[in-house]
């Protein structure tokens, strides 16, 4: 494994963001690391690439503890925090150059044109990092964290505020990356999370309340939707007489009705519809998309 996190806490006076949260990554691949706003996703992140210092628990990235040897885990992260963080005055090559003499990168210049290549900056490399557009700044960002060629990469929000085009160009590199790495990826664009991660973890409140594979997420417990029309709605209460019903919803007409057992519930809906005489128009289930199965657990 590459990162393993145990209890893992932060306090900010009496406030706990994080609270004692433990999940480990694979040495190769991509996780999806999701929360709403304020739920304990960037000071996670921040304390695994070492800006800062946990209250209570333990990271080791390729096994080294974080607390004990802190330049030398520093060495096997790249990160690319939300807040790009770059100097606007240099050019990309000059400011790639300048973080590879910082790193102590042997042989800078040749590992420079090789990240400027990889990331695709090669049109642009002769620019000021202030002219580029949002989606070649974050393309340095990266760069950046890839220079020292890290075996973990952090990634908070990597895609924010780029276009389609560019969203798609960041996103294919990223799933190249992983294919060769660990990576720990945050992003609010969960059809893009969706298209890219292996795994998803989801925290919320500073508490982590999912980790598995996305297909078991969204067939998991409590997961399966039955999508039914009636040619006549039925009483306002009528799914009190269903079993294992978990949540439901309506929109012209259309009812959502979520439940463990999708088949199941379908077989009383008929047996429902037989005894009291009602015409179903349509009836079918499916599985939720993330965006359904993430509202359902971190609504709460």
């Amino acid at each position: 494994m590459s990162l393993k996190v145990e209890n893992l806490t932060k306090r900010f006076d009496a406030n706990t963001v994080v609270n004692s949260i433990s999940f480990t990554t694979d040495s190769t691949g991509i996780t999806g690391f999701l929360g709403p706003n304020g739920a304990g996703k960037s000071t996670t992140m921040k304390m695994i690439t070492g800006y800062l210092n946990p209250d209570d628990g333990k990271i080791e990235v390729c096994g080294v503890d974080t607390k004990k040897e802190r330049t030398a885990t520093k060495k096997k992260i790249g990160y690319l925090p939300e807040a790009n963080p770059l100097y606007y005055d240099m050019y990309v090559r000059e400011y790639l150059l300048f973080v590879a003499k910082v790193r102590q990168i042997e042989n800078a210049k040749e590992r420079v044109e090789e990240v400027i290549k990889l990331t695709g900056l090669t049109p642009e490399s002769s620019k000021k990092t202030g002219q580029l557009s949002k989606g070649y700044k974050q393309r340095v960002g990266l760069a950046a964290a890839l220079l020292h060629d890290p075996e973990v990469l952090v990634l908070d929000e990597p895609t924010n505020g780029l276009d389609p085009n560019q969203i798609i160009e960041i996103r294919n590199l990223i799933k190249e990356l992983g294919k060769t790495k660990s990576i720990l990826f945050s992003s609010h664009i969960l059809q893009e999370v969706e298209s890219i991660c292996d795994r998803i973890i989801i925290i919320n409140k500073g508490n982590i309340v999912a980790d598995d594979r996305l297909e078991n997420l969204k067939i998991g417990s409590s997961r399966g939707v039955v999508i039914i029309r009636f040619a006549v709605a039925p009483a306002e209460d009528w799914t009190s007489a269903l079993q294992g019903v978990t949540q439901i919803s309506e929109n012209d007409g259309i009812f959502r009705i979520y439940t463990d057992d999708p088949e199941k519930m379908k077989r009383q809906i008929m047996e429902f519809s037989l005894k009291n005489n009602l015409n179903i128009l349509s009836m079918d289930s499916e599985t939720q998309s993330l965006e359904e199965v993430f509202k359902q657990l971190t609504k709460k």
